[in-house]
């Protein structure tokens, strides 16, 4: 099973919906819906997760797990509860994401450092949740150090989360090179439900490096997955074609053209240009291309320049 992360900022609805349409992708997860100290009105969640109004899967059929963070067990759970009546797939809490700004309010990888607070908070939603919608968590291997990451595995798959994606970095590594995929695999030989491995994986050769090292046969792609978007297939089929620039241009125009009716003007040719700047690491004309257009600001130039047959 290939997963494809959030990334806040960047791998939101939008580029799902494109990256989906590639293939080899089994399931998404949606950016963190921030929980604090309110019940969320529906409109939050389906404006993070617009997939909710269509089955809870993207275009092209995939199913989305909708995540959520936060510290309170008992607001965790009664938004659960809420989210879960919208009828995703799934429902995946964030113990994993490194952001300054987050762990400073008590939410995502400081949490590694309380297992027992993991524990109850799994446990809460898993209650609050139809047994019928499952209920996983994402970690990283610690929050300073990995001393803890045995006891927070074990914490939250006895909280009742029914699968474990593990990013193979603490908070501190934050995402520098390398990912410690070995690490992974005590973890994975210590519970008994499916751990997915993430961190990293930018090439086919990753991918089969980090499923040797982490006994996992299951991966989370994120970065990877946005630098070179026939990753997926690629790892699913090792030799076959890769993506070619020509056929990634028209997804390039659908997405551009979905962040034109979802994103406020100003922002436009930033999220386009965001994209082109992870580009570059796999296509040569990503990279002329970006080079070309980062001073440019203005949607409708960006349009005519990068997709001329159809501007």
């Amino acid at each position: 099973m290939i997963l494809l992360a959030p990334m806040e900022g960047l791998l939101d609805h939008m580029l799902r919906d494109v990256l989906t349409r590639v293939g080899g992708i089994d399931r998404c997860v949606s950016e963190f819906i921030r929980i604090t100290d309110m019940l969320m009105p529906n409109r939050v969640f389906t404006r993070i997760v617009p997939e909710l109004k269509t089955g809870g899967r993207t275009p092209a059929g995939v199913p989305v797990r909708a995540q959520l963070l936060g510290a309170d067990p008992v607001c965790m759970a009664e938004n659960a509860a809420k989210l879960a009546a919208l009828g995703p797939e799934g429902i995946d809490l964030n113990f994993g994401c490194p952001a300054k700004c987050v762990n400073r309010h008590r939410g995502g990888a400081v949490l590694l450092d309380e297992p027992e607070l993991l524990h109850e908070i799994v446990a809460t939603v898993r209650r609050a949740v139809p047994a019928h919608i499952p209920v996983s968590a994402k970690m990283r291997l610690g929050f300073n150090d990995a001393s803890r990451s045995l006891d927070c595995a074990l914490a939250l798959v006895g909280g009742g989360a029914g699968e474990l994606v593990v990013h193979a970095r603490t908070k501190a590594d934050g995402y520098k090179p390398p990912a410690y995929w070995d690490r992974i695999a005590e973890l994975k030989a210590a519970v008994t439900v499916p751990v997915i491995a993430n961190g990293e994986i930018w090439t086919p050769a990753d991918a089969e490096n980090c499923r040797s090292q982490s006994h996992c046969d299951d991966l989370m792609l994120g970065r990877g997955m946005v630098a070179n978007p026939g990753l997926a297939l690629a790892i699913r089929s090792p030799g076959a074609p890769a993506l070619s620039w020509s056929q990634l241009l028209p997804l390039m125009r659908d997405f551009f053209a979905l962040v034109r009716s979802h994103v406020q003007p100003k922002h436009q040719a930033g999220r386009l240009k965001q994209w082109l700047h992870y580009l570059r690491r796999h296509y040569p004309e990503a990279e002329e291309a970006y080079l070309q257009l980062r001073t440019v600001n203005s949607a409708e130039e960006l349009q005519q320049r990068l997709f001329p047959s159809i501007a």
